[in-house]
Protein backbone atom coordinates (compact mmCIF):
# COMPACT_ATOMS: atom_id res chain seq x y z
CA UNK A 1 0.00 0.00 0.00
CA UNK A 2 1.17 3.62 -0.95
CA UNK A 3 2.59 5.32 1.46
CA UNK A 4 0.68 8.70 2.32
CA UNK A 5 4.14 10.38 2.86
CA UNK A 6 5.14 9.79 -0.65
CA UNK A 7 1.87 12.34 -2.20
CA UNK A 8 4.27 15.05 -0.90
CA UNK A 9 6.32 14.87 -3.89
CA UNK A 10 2.86 15.27 -6.02
CA UNK A 11 1.69 18.05 -3.77
CA UNK A 12 3.33 21.99 -2.27
CA UNK A 13 6.58 20.19 -2.59
CA UNK A 14 6.75 19.04 -5.72
CA UNK A 15 8.82 22.34 -7.14
CA UNK A 16 11.47 24.29 -4.96
CA UNK A 17 10.98 27.87 -3.49
CA UNK A 18 13.74 29.62 -5.31
CA UNK A 19 14.05 29.53 -9.18
CA UNK A 20 16.72 31.43 -11.45
CA UNK A 21 15.55 34.58 -13.40
CA UNK A 22 15.41 35.09 -17.13
CA UNK A 23 15.32 32.54 -19.34
CA UNK A 24 16.31 29.74 -17.10
CA UNK A 25 13.10 30.15 -15.36
CA UNK A 26 11.39 28.40 -17.60
CA UNK A 27 9.43 25.45 -16.47
CA UNK A 28 8.12 22.42 -18.16
CA UNK A 29 6.86 20.23 -15.48
CA UNK A 30 4.37 22.04 -14.53
CA UNK A 31 1.18 19.64 -13.80
CA UNK A 32 -1.85 22.08 -15.25
CA UNK A 33 -2.81 22.74 -18.69
CA UNK A 34 -3.16 26.48 -20.09
CA UNK A 35 -6.17 26.26 -22.40
CA UNK A 36 -5.15 26.77 -26.13
CA UNK A 37 -6.00 30.09 -27.74
CA UNK A 38 -8.99 30.23 -29.13
CA UNK A 39 -9.67 31.01 -33.28
CA UNK A 40 -11.08 34.27 -34.21
CA UNK A 41 -13.99 32.55 -35.92
CA UNK A 42 -14.93 29.36 -35.61
CA UNK A 43 -17.56 27.94 -38.33
CA UNK A 44 -18.41 24.46 -36.47
CA UNK A 45 -19.46 26.36 -33.36
CA UNK A 46 -22.53 28.39 -35.05
CA UNK A 47 -24.31 24.67 -36.05
CA UNK A 48 -24.16 23.87 -32.09
CA UNK A 49 -26.91 23.85 -30.20
CA UNK A 50 -24.23 24.74 -27.06
CA UNK A 51 -23.95 27.84 -28.62
CA UNK A 52 -27.61 29.37 -28.63
CA UNK A 53 -27.92 27.45 -24.83
CA UNK A 54 -24.47 29.84 -23.68
CA UNK A 55 -25.89 32.85 -25.44
CA UNK A 56 -29.42 32.20 -23.70
CA UNK A 57 -28.20 31.49 -20.52
CA UNK A 58 -26.50 34.83 -20.36
CA UNK A 59 -29.73 36.83 -21.44
CA UNK A 60 -31.64 35.20 -18.44
CA UNK A 61 -28.94 35.87 -16.31
CA UNK A 62 -28.33 39.62 -16.99
CA UNK A 63 -32.03 40.00 -17.22
CA UNK A 64 -32.50 38.36 -12.97
CA UNK A 65 -29.42 40.65 -12.30
CA UNK A 66 -31.34 43.83 -13.41
CA UNK A 67 -34.23 42.71 -12.27
CA UNK A 68 -33.05 42.18 -8.61
CA UNK A 69 -30.46 45.08 -8.38
CA UNK A 70 -32.64 47.96 -9.67
CA UNK A 71 -35.71 46.93 -7.98
CA UNK A 72 -33.54 46.92 -4.53
CA UNK A 73 -31.99 51.07 -5.64
CA UNK A 74 -35.65 51.93 -6.24
CA UNK A 75 -36.44 50.62 -3.19
CA UNK A 76 -33.96 51.94 -1.45
CA UNK A 77 -34.40 55.34 -2.72
CA UNK A 78 -38.48 55.17 -1.96
CA UNK A 79 -37.62 55.09 1.93
CA UNK A 80 -38.18 57.73 3.80
CA UNK A 81 -34.81 57.57 6.06
CA UNK A 82 -31.66 54.64 6.42
CA UNK A 83 -33.07 52.95 8.95
CA UNK A 84 -36.16 51.52 6.69
CA UNK A 85 -34.30 50.44 4.14
CA UNK A 86 -31.20 48.66 3.22
CA UNK A 87 -28.80 51.24 2.41
CA UNK A 88 -25.76 51.57 -0.01
CA UNK A 89 -24.39 48.37 1.70
CA UNK A 90 -27.75 46.62 0.67
CA UNK A 91 -27.25 47.45 -2.80
CA UNK A 92 -23.71 46.80 -3.08
CA UNK A 93 -24.70 43.27 -1.61
CA UNK A 94 -27.84 43.03 -4.09
CA UNK A 95 -25.16 43.70 -6.80
CA UNK A 96 -22.63 41.39 -5.96
CA UNK A 97 -24.66 38.53 -4.13
CA UNK A 98 -26.68 38.00 -7.45
CA UNK A 99 -23.38 38.16 -9.32
CA UNK A 100 -22.28 35.39 -7.16
CA UNK A 101 -25.52 33.39 -7.53
CA UNK A 102 -25.72 34.13 -11.60
CA UNK A 103 -22.08 33.19 -11.99
CA UNK A 104 -22.27 29.67 -10.20
CA UNK A 105 -25.34 29.13 -11.64
CA UNK A 106 -24.42 29.67 -15.56
CA UNK A 107 -20.55 29.25 -15.41
CA UNK A 108 -20.78 25.54 -16.83
CA UNK A 109 -23.31 26.76 -19.66
CA UNK A 110 -21.69 30.44 -20.78
CA UNK A 111 -19.00 31.32 -18.87
CA UNK A 112 -20.93 33.18 -16.40
CA UNK A 113 -19.89 36.51 -17.93
CA UNK A 114 -23.38 38.91 -17.65
CA UNK A 115 -21.14 41.90 -18.18
CA UNK A 116 -19.91 42.97 -21.89
CA UNK A 117 -16.91 44.38 -20.26
CA UNK A 118 -15.99 40.27 -18.82
CA UNK A 119 -16.96 38.97 -22.12
CA UNK A 120 -14.66 41.67 -24.53
CA UNK A 121 -11.89 41.05 -21.75
CA UNK A 122 -12.40 37.31 -22.48
CA UNK A 123 -12.73 38.31 -26.31
CA UNK A 124 -8.94 40.11 -25.95
CA UNK A 125 -7.44 37.41 -23.68
CA UNK A 126 -8.12 34.95 -26.89
CA UNK A 127 -10.58 32.88 -24.47
CA UNK A 128 -13.56 32.78 -26.76
CA UNK A 129 -14.49 33.44 -30.47
CA UNK A 130 -15.95 36.60 -31.78
CA UNK A 131 -18.83 35.31 -33.15
CA UNK A 132 -19.66 33.89 -29.25
CA UNK A 133 -18.20 37.20 -27.95
CA UNK A 134 -20.02 39.24 -30.39
CA UNK A 135 -23.54 36.97 -29.49
CA UNK A 136 -22.83 37.34 -25.63
CA UNK A 137 -22.63 41.12 -25.25
CA UNK A 138 -26.07 41.37 -27.96
CA UNK A 139 -27.94 39.00 -25.79
CA UNK A 140 -26.53 40.31 -22.28
CA UNK A 141 -27.98 44.18 -23.41
CA UNK A 142 -31.11 42.48 -24.70
CA UNK A 143 -31.19 41.01 -21.41
CA UNK A 144 -30.81 44.18 -19.45
CA UNK A 145 -33.04 46.20 -21.48
CA UNK A 146 -35.66 43.52 -20.65
CA UNK A 147 -34.91 43.40 -16.74
CA UNK A 148 -34.81 47.41 -16.55
CA UNK A 149 -38.61 47.26 -18.10
CA UNK A 150 -40.02 44.41 -15.81
CA UNK A 151 -38.88 46.98 -13.16
CA UNK A 152 -40.68 50.18 -14.60
CA UNK A 153 -43.70 47.85 -15.19
CA UNK A 154 -44.26 46.68 -11.34
CA UNK A 155 -43.32 50.03 -10.37
CA UNK A 156 -45.40 52.37 -12.27
CA UNK A 157 -44.01 54.64 -14.73
CA UNK A 158 -44.48 56.93 -12.25
CA UNK A 159 -42.45 55.98 -9.60
CA UNK A 160 -39.81 54.77 -11.42
CA UNK A 161 -38.77 58.01 -13.57
CA UNK A 162 -39.54 59.82 -9.86
CA UNK A 163 -36.64 57.68 -8.41
CA UNK A 164 -34.00 57.88 -12.02
CA UNK A 165 -35.15 54.20 -12.88
CA UNK A 166 -31.62 52.80 -11.59
CA UNK A 167 -30.03 54.92 -14.40
CA UNK A 168 -26.26 55.77 -14.07
CA UNK A 169 -25.28 59.85 -13.84
CA UNK A 170 -22.48 61.01 -12.14
CA UNK A 171 -22.91 62.05 -8.51
CA UNK A 172 -23.46 65.75 -7.51
CA UNK A 173 -19.65 67.49 -6.30
CA UNK A 174 -18.20 65.43 -8.90
CA UNK A 175 -17.39 65.88 -12.89
CA UNK A 176 -17.74 63.21 -15.83
CA UNK A 177 -13.67 62.58 -15.78
CA UNK A 178 -14.00 61.67 -12.00
CA UNK A 179 -17.16 59.46 -12.90
CA UNK A 180 -14.96 58.45 -15.69
CA UNK A 181 -11.88 57.31 -13.88
CA UNK A 182 -14.03 55.18 -10.88
CA UNK A 183 -15.39 53.25 -13.37
CA UNK A 184 -12.21 52.52 -15.20
CA UNK A 185 -10.33 51.58 -12.06
CA UNK A 186 -13.78 49.80 -11.12
CA UNK A 187 -13.92 47.83 -14.09
CA UNK A 188 -10.42 46.84 -14.31
CA UNK A 189 -10.65 44.98 -10.75
CA UNK A 190 -13.73 43.24 -12.12
CA UNK A 191 -11.91 42.45 -15.03
CA UNK A 192 -8.71 41.27 -13.10
CA UNK A 193 -11.03 39.30 -10.67
CA UNK A 194 -12.09 37.19 -13.16
CA UNK A 195 -8.92 36.40 -15.26
CA UNK A 196 -7.26 35.67 -11.80
CA UNK A 197 -10.38 33.24 -10.41
CA UNK A 198 -10.33 31.12 -13.38
CA UNK A 199 -6.33 30.72 -13.72
CA UNK A 200 -5.77 27.72 -14.84
CA UNK A 201 -3.32 27.41 -11.66
CA UNK A 202 -6.09 27.17 -9.38
CA UNK A 203 -7.52 23.77 -10.52
CA UNK A 204 -4.00 21.85 -10.24
CA UNK A 205 -3.39 19.66 -8.05
CA UNK A 206 -0.79 21.73 -6.06
CA UNK A 207 -2.61 24.90 -5.75
CA UNK A 208 -1.90 26.66 -2.89
CA UNK A 209 -4.95 28.51 -3.25
CA UNK A 210 -8.45 26.45 -3.59
CA UNK A 211 -10.94 28.63 -4.91
CA UNK A 212 -14.89 28.86 -5.78
CA UNK A 213 -14.59 31.06 -9.18
CA UNK A 214 -17.66 33.08 -8.53
CA UNK A 215 -16.94 33.62 -4.79
CA UNK A 216 -14.16 36.28 -5.72
CA UNK A 217 -15.85 37.77 -8.33
CA UNK A 218 -18.91 38.26 -6.75
CA UNK A 219 -17.35 39.69 -3.88
CA UNK A 220 -15.46 41.78 -5.90
CA UNK A 221 -18.66 43.60 -7.55
CA UNK A 222 -19.57 44.66 -3.92
CA UNK A 223 -16.56 45.95 -2.77
CA UNK A 224 -16.50 48.23 -5.67
CA UNK A 225 -19.80 49.38 -5.37
CA UNK A 226 -18.87 50.49 -1.69
CA UNK A 227 -16.39 52.47 -3.07
CA UNK A 228 -17.47 53.95 -5.64
CA UNK A 229 -21.77 54.43 -5.65
CA UNK A 230 -20.87 57.73 -3.96
CA UNK A 231 -19.10 58.68 -6.95
CA UNK A 232 -21.17 57.46 -9.72
CA UNK A 233 -23.30 54.81 -8.47
CA UNK A 234 -20.92 52.01 -10.28
CA UNK A 235 -21.55 50.71 -13.29
CA UNK A 236 -18.63 48.61 -14.52
CA UNK A 237 -21.61 47.03 -16.91
CA UNK A 238 -22.34 48.72 -20.07
CA UNK A 239 -25.70 46.18 -20.48
CA UNK A 240 -26.69 47.52 -17.09
CA UNK A 241 -25.93 51.35 -17.59
CA UNK A 242 -27.53 50.91 -21.14
CA UNK A 243 -30.63 48.96 -20.22
CA UNK A 244 -31.62 51.60 -17.69
CA UNK A 245 -30.80 54.28 -19.62
CA UNK A 246 -33.07 52.90 -22.41
CA UNK A 247 -36.13 52.43 -20.21
CA UNK A 248 -35.31 55.22 -18.04
CA UNK A 249 -34.90 57.33 -21.66
CA UNK A 250 -34.27 61.03 -19.84
CA UNK A 251 -31.75 63.25 -21.20
CA UNK A 252 -29.17 63.01 -18.25
CA UNK A 253 -29.28 59.36 -18.51
CA UNK A 254 -28.38 59.05 -21.84
CA UNK A 255 -25.35 61.77 -21.29
CA UNK A 256 -23.74 59.67 -18.39
CA UNK A 257 -24.99 56.34 -18.80
CA UNK A 258 -21.73 54.81 -19.33
CA UNK A 259 -20.76 56.93 -15.93
CA UNK A 260 -23.13 55.53 -13.34
CA UNK A 261 -26.03 56.29 -11.46
CA UNK A 262 -25.43 58.19 -8.23
CA UNK A 263 -27.68 61.05 -7.45
CA UNK A 264 -31.55 59.57 -7.76
CA UNK A 265 -31.00 56.82 -5.75
CA UNK A 266 -29.58 58.30 -2.61
CA UNK A 267 -30.61 58.47 0.94
CA UNK A 268 -33.24 61.43 1.41
CA UNK A 269 -32.64 63.50 4.49
CA UNK A 270 -34.51 63.98 7.28
CA UNK A 271 -35.18 67.07 9.26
Amino acid sequence: MERREDGVHLGTHRFRDRRPLGTAARIYDKDYKEPEAVPFFEAAELCCWSFYRAAIAEFVATFLFLYISLMTVIQVSKSQNKCSSVGVQGIAWAFGGMIFALVYCTSGISGGHINPSVTFGLFLGRKMSFPRALLYMVMQCAGAICGAGVVKGFEGEKVFELHGGGANVVSEGYGKIDGLGAEIVGTFILVYTVFSATDAKFSARDSRVPILAPLPIGFAVFLVHLATIPITGTGINPARSLGAAIIYNKEQAWNEHDQCRGQHWRQPTTN
